[in-house]
């Protein structure tokens, strides 16, 4: 039987970036709290900060795209890419499993790969600001809250579910090529369909916005 996940999002406006916001926001919250690089998040008492890999897929996939297609496989942000896509792949394919499960999963099929992009990191050079550089740099800054989400089978491997509005479902319809008839009926697709599009690192892919992280 597949495991059904149960959820809210309570979202909150501010007109800037101010590390107070989160602060004052979260205050008395205890426990895991997903997130991008901003580095905010760092002043936040009892809490387990939990990284963001689409994030950094994104980064890479970036600094793929700033190379000539014939060197884009091979090279060390190709590289980078699949190792990301990897562990998106098999998120895809525990998805629905138990959280109890899907932490176990992770230890057997995800920490290898994890050990590996880790070790690879670290005979990796490449200019700070570069496309590749910063990639690299997000990797490593970031690594001790990238591999949280081991830690429980009820974390995600990003944030992406609670960016879920206006520019994830649109992303959604364009991957279909939905009629514009369609578009006007949104409200009967189940928001648990788009979830799960966005558990894989769909939206991910696909977003031209720059990272609101400071990293």
């Amino acid at each position: 039987m597949a495991f059904r996940w149960r959820c809210f999002r309570l979202n909150q406006y501010q007109p800037d970036r101010k590390a107070d916001n989160p602060i004052s926001f979260l205050k008395g919250f205890r426990g895991y709290l997903h997130t991008d690089g901003y580095q905010a998040y760092g002043k936040l008492e009892n809490v387990t900060l939990v990284g963001c890999w689409a994030h950094a897929r994104r980064k890479f996939d970036k600094a793929v795209k700033a190379l000539p297609k014939s060197q884009q496989k091979t090279s060390s942000a190709g590289i980078g890419l699949l190792y990301c896509s990897r562990l998106f792949e098999i998120e895809n394919r525990i998805a629905e499993l138990s959280p109890e499960e899907r932490k176990k999963q992770r230890q057997s099929q995800a920490k290898p790969i994890l050990d590996a992009i880790l070790a690879w990191v670290k005979t990796r050079n490449a200019a700070p600001k570069s496309a590749l550089g910063q990639a690299l740099h997000y990797l490593v800054e970031q690594w001790p809250r990238l591999i949280h989400y081991l830690d429980d089978g009820r974390l995600e491997i990003s944030n992406n579910l609670a960016g879920v509005g206006r520019e994830s479902i649109l992303q959604w319809i364009n991957k279909r090529n939905m009629p514009a008839y369609k578009v006007g009926r949104l409200w009967k697709f189940k928001l648990s369909e788009i979830d799960k599009w966005i558990r894989s690192g769909g939206a991910s892919e696909e977003s031209n916005t720059e990272d609101n992280e400071q990293a």
